[in-house]
């Protein structure tokens, strides 16, 4: 409390003037603040020992599953070189069997240990040329094969405040699924472009090939959740997973639409 007094014209006390502050509610707030404290300080030590983890993880899954992979992997290999003619037509499928899933697991190893280490780096922000960086990814994928025929409209001067390693991984995956999806489509088409919504720059990709059912949508970003046969369209379930990991990194989001047969559009932003 805060007071004064007052005197009249004899120099006497003639009065007492107070002003009381109640201070809960800024107690309240110091109480929620140092509460808030806490749980981010709690918080940032529960991110470190998992990253700890994820980093021993990684290990495990390079060094110590890798081993056993290579043994069974040559073992196969030993077989189809050096026994064929003992093998009948089962003992060669059989021997071809088991070196093609040696092949497909060392694949989701790469794939796993590229995914654990996207987001460990710190986000470098400098303002990239998306689309630079889009023609440069299909002209890379119209050279894998020559003789197809696909249109791609790269829209002119896109560019977006975000770290350019990682951008080059999101436009890599999803030009990538865009230019493996419309494979078996005579009149591909894919578009990657920009658009205003709301006051932010929100990207895209678009493509006529496959499409996707939007009722399995919510299967799209998760690790080995394939939305189409792998007998129909090679991948390891991995690509869309490690995008959203980037695009969250950067505090944007990324989301899909598609139909069946119709294609499909990937939209995503940078914050």
């Amino acid at each position: 409390m805060n007071s004064a007094t007052f005197t009249d014209a004899r120099g006497g006390v003639a009065g007492l003037v107070g002003i009381v502050i109640d201070i809960t509610e800024l107690k309240k707030s110091e109480k929620q603040i140092k509460k808030l404290n806490e749980d981010l300080f709690a918080h940032a030590a529960e991110l470190a020992a998992a990253n700890k983890e994820l980093e021993a993880f990684s290990y495990s899954v390079s060094h110590d599953l890798r081993t056993p992979l290579t043994r069974i992997f040559s073992a196969g290999q030993a077989l189809q070189e050096d026994y064929a003619p003992l093998l009948d037509e089962n003992g060669k499928f059989f021997v071809h069997t088991i070196t093609d899933a040696c092949e497909q697991m060392e694949e989701l190893i790469e794939a796993l240990l590229a995914l654990s280490q996207v987001t460990k780096a710190e986000i470098r922000r400098e303002e990239v040329d998306l689309s630079r960086l889009a023609l440069d990814i299909t002209t890379e994928l119209q050279l894998t094969a020559p003789g197809r025929q696909v249109v791609f409209n790269i829209a002119a001067d896109v560019t977006a405040c975000c770290d350019p390693e990682l951008a080059h991984v999101v436009l890599e995956n999803l030009l990538g699924n865009a230019w493996k999806y419309t494979g078996k489509r005579p009149d591909a088409r894919i578009d990657f472009g920009a658009r205003e919504d709301e006051g932010k720059k929100v990207y895209f990709i678009r493509d006529n090939g496959a499409g996707f059912d939007m009722k399995k949508a919510g299967n799209l970003f998760k690790p080995f959740q394939r939305l189409h046969s792998s007998s129909d369209f090679s991948g390891t379930g991995i690509g869309l997973a490690t995008v959203e990991r980037i695009i969250k990194h950067h505090g944007g989001r990324v989301w899909g639409e598609g139909e069946p047969e119709k294609g499909a559009t990937f939209y995503f932003t940078f914050n």
